[in-house]
């Protein structure tokens, strides 16, 4: 079997030195043959076009990240868009982060496209996510490619592709996208170097019509005018975000917004962080300590191509303290429909998006204001479908995951850090007109509607058989589930794969009206949920628990009491 994976991978090596790349790598690819293990890693396999583009490890290979690669699946979108849409005009924008090689393979996205017929619009350096997703549809383009691997580690780079109305493709798009890209054999079947007077620069003038939009999103002036000077501190990771957000927030009116100067410079390696993921503690280490030492009443953090930010706030004990995606998913939406429900500005078509993973508080937040919620698959691409299908019919008013990605308005249609930014510090000033801090806010949202405290578990399985075993654990869940989870009978099991949902107690069954996905979820009598669903970009599985439960006495004391129901539901299902 080792020799057949070799003499495959030996195959493919062969016929990219045949072939029209440049000398560096054919040099690094004849090192590669006499080390078989290396070859085979770089070459048995292709890196995969998948529903969300490509993601992988940099290097030279058909396994890896590099600038053919690039190039074959920019042909195959190249490709596709003009067999489908062959009336639409040839438009697409490109941007890109500051990962190592990402200015590289934005420039080699934009050659196949140009060489491809068509106009193609480039940033002049580094710019967000959001702002790729708004360029799509401020400049009426068919098609967008962001170059990032958002807040993978430094060795990892990406390719995400969107669709006309500035969200990332679905089906049928995105699964006849990837044979389009499958169906480029060679490097020598992409088109390069032809009609480069195709390619046209975007640069700050661009900038403007993004911010305009963005402040647009401000609720309520006069609090940002009453607490402009609350200092805050801000960090983006080596990233876009210092692009856009400080710039933001100064446009805005607020005066104190301190940057971690190290953490400012662009740089693919981010030197100062393990990872640049403002989900994990250690990325706001710095940004905490200049936020103690200068007193700040607020910490950001956005990841390194600026659509997702984590946030760290004063407790009751005046002590910094992380906010997970779902805190400050419902702060925000909490904060936003109260504005609105005060400004009269609902008028009974409103509606806010979650994801089926993503905490059910917000439920019971749209509850309370009487507005429409809707559910989808995991995947911010699904809550830009819902947007696309109710324009002009529904308002949109914001969609949140857990995974710490929010959008409030239409105007992008991903998630996007620099509008959270904003209104997180409107947040901060709203709570300080009433001598309160965010975390203040959270405690009266979780008195109010009960305290929702969601953990997620990830297994990660590595290897040949790292799929196989995140297969067949999917499979042993849906012929065994579990009947009890933390002493509570399971009632409710929701398949989506098989697109139904199985009342345990009744035995009946009814229809799921979402697309296909391979995730099951058991809710148990008490209301508690637990999620499990493979990763679509890594060798992982995933188990998300979200408990519930009214403060009786203080918050402390029911916090630990679901904690406890957490570790007993993990010990359960043995995770």
């Amino acid at each position: 079997m080792e020799n057949e994976k070799y003499n495959i991978a030996l195959a493919k090596a062969q016929q990219w030195l045949n072939s029209n790349i440049d000398q560096h790598s054919k040099k690094e690819i004849e090192r590669m043959i006499n080390l078989p293990d290396e070859l085979v890693d770089a070459f048995y396999e292709n890196l995969e076009f998948g529903t969300g583009g490509l993601r992988g490890i940099m290097g030279v290979g058909t396994n890896r990240m590099n600038i053919y690669i690039v190039q074959m699946a920019t042909q195959g979108l190249c490709n596709y868009l003009v067999k489908t849409f062959p009336h639409e005009p040839k438009k697409i924008a490109i941007s890109y982060d500051s990962r190592n090689n990402s200015k590289l393979f934005a420039e080699a996205t934009a050659n196949v496209c140009a060489s491809n017929g068509f106009e193609v619009f480039i940033f002049d350096d580094i710019r967000p996510t959001p702002e790729l997703s708004f360029a799509v549809r401020k400049l009426g383009c068919i098609s967008g490619v962001m170059i990032t691997a958002s807040h993978n580690p430094k060795e990892y780079n990406g390719y995400k592709a969107y669709g006309n109305d500035g969200g990332q493709y679905i089906s049928p798009h995105d699964k006849n996208i990837i044979n389009e890209v499958k169906a480029i054999k060679s490097i020598d079947e992409v088109k390069v170097n032809q009609n480069k007077e195709n390619i046209k620069i975007l640069d700050y003038h661009f900038d403007n019509l993004y911010f305009d939009e963005v402040l647009k999103l401000s609720i309520n002036k006069e609090i940002i005018h009453n607490y402009n000077n609350l200092a805050f501190v801000y960090t983006p990771l080596h990233g876009t975000g210092i692009k856009l957000v400080p710039e933001a927030l100064k446009r805005a009116g607020f005066t104190n917004v301190q940057i971690v100067e190290e953490q400012a410079i662009m740089d693919g390696n981010f030197p100062t962080v393990k990872s640049p993921n403002p989900e994990e503690k250690s990325a706001l280490e710095m940004a905490i300590n200049k936020a103690q030492k200068i007193n700040a009443d607020l910490v950001f953090a956005t990841d390194p191509d600026a659509d997702r930010v984590g946030i760290a706030v004063k407790d009751s004990k005046n002590n910094f303290v992380l906010l997970n995606g779902n805190q400050t998913a419902s702060v925000l939406t909490y904060y936003i429909l109260e504005q609105w429900s005060k400004q009269n500005k609902f008028k009974g078509n409103e509606y806010i998006i979650k994801t089926i993973v993503t905490t059910e508080l917000l439920t019971k937040i749209a509850k309370k204001y009487q507005i429409e919620i809707f559910d989808v698959l995991t995947g911010f691409k699904y809550i830009a479908e819902i947007i696309r299908q109710n324009e002009g019919k529904k308002t949109y008013v914001c969609g949140g995951e857990e995974s710490y990605g929010f959008l409030i308005g239409d105007y992008v249609r991903d998630k996007d850090a620099v509008s959270a930014c904003l209104l997180i510090a409107e947040v901060a000033a709203w709570a300080r007109s009433q001598n309160k801090t965010i975390w203040d806010i959270l405690m009266d949202i979780y008195r109010e509607f009960g305290l929702y405290k969601e953990a997620l578990v990830s297994i990660t399985k590595k290897g040949m058989n790292g799929q196989e075993e995140i297969k067949n654990m999917m499979k042993n869940f849906r012929s065994n589930p579990p009947k009890t989870l933390a002493n509570s009978k399971i009632v409710i099991i929701k398949d989506y794969l098989e697109q139904k949902e199985i009342n345990v107690l009744n035995h009946s069954t009814t229809a799921i009206l979402l697309p296909k996905s391979d995730v099951l979820q058991f809710i148990t009598e008490d209301e508690t949920i637990i999620s499990v669903r493979p990763s679509g970009t890594e060798p992982k599985i995933k188990f998300y628990i979200g408990t519930k439960a009214t403060i009786k006495n203080n918050f402390d004391e029911t916090d630990q009491l679901l904690t406890a129901k957490i570790e007993h539901i993990k010990s359960d299902l043995n995770i």
